[in-house]
């Protein structure tokens, strides 16, 4: 059995598979997922789980260079927002790098997923609660 924190055997699997600058979304409930690509859906019941519970899992796995966030999450979803902020910052020193973090208009945000290997999909039942992660390498 896994030692790591992540039990989810398909989004374990996907993040092994990442290579150097493939992206990866985590997104709430109502982000349309394009059918090309890979659909991992965490989703149980409204707020379960959590967007940020399902960050959280996915970052002790995965070394992150870069984060894109729909600009509409500043004003529509604070709390998120400043949560998703000090994650990456916490982040940034456990990985000893900059993430670059880039903010695009939420339509633009839902075309770059098609670019994705996956998007994980979560319960969060509130606006613009979505990230893109890029894959960095640790050395």
């Amino acid at each position: 059995m896994k030692k790591t924190t992540l039990l989810n055997a398909q989004l374990s699997h996907c993040i092994a598979r990442l290579g150097h600058t493939d992206g990866i979304t985590i997104c709430d409930a109502g982000l349309p997922i394009p059918e090309n690509v890979e659909r991992i859906d965490l989703a149980l019941t409204a707020g379960v789980p959590s967007f940020l519970q399902t960050l959280d899992v996915v970052v002790a796995e995965l070394f992150v260079e870069r984060a894109v966030l729909a600009e509409e999450i500043k004003h529509k979803n604070p709390e998120i927002y400043t949560a998703v902020l000090e994650r990456l910052q916490q982040l940034e020193h456990q990985q000893g790098n900059q993430i670059q973090i880039n903010y695009v208009a939420h339509e633009i945000f839902k075309e770059l997923t098609h670019n994705n290997k996956a998007i994980v999909r979560t319960g969060e039942c509130s606006p613009y609660a979505n990230v893109i992660l890029y894959s960095g390498v640790p050395f």
